[in-house]
């Protein structure tokens, strides 16, 4: 089901606006899921972790020490190097507001 308003997360966080992924520079795994994401038109907040020291950070907590990338974050759920389809079966269980029409 499509809805056109922003989902709080269960614990009465603010809206899940975009899906964040955590890539970083010669990466080809970030590389083609950033191209798949663009394709079906999700929105997506991409962020650089060696540009961005607290986002590295935040990478290493979800995936325990590393820097593995691509990281996915939806809300409070995580992905760590996720096929497309496993991040748009994130999405539409934890903001399916952020899907096209045709992708719900």
């Amino acid at each position: 089901m499509h809805n056109d308003h922003p989902q709080e997360s269960p614990h009465g966080q603010a809206p899940i606006t975009a899906v964040t992924l955590y890539w970083r520079p010669w990466c080809p795994y970030c590389t083609r899921l950033r191209w798949q994401l663009r394709r079906v038109r999700l929105s997506v907040r991409e962020v650089n972790i060696w540009k961005d020291a607290a986002a590295a950070e935040r990478v290493r907590d979800i995936t325990g020490g590393d820097e593995v990338v691509p990281t996915v974050a939806v809300g409070d759920a995580t992905l760590v190097n996720p096929t497309k389809a496993r991040v748009l079966a994130a999405v539409r269980a934890h903001a399916p507001h952020l899907l096209a029409a045709d992708q719900c």
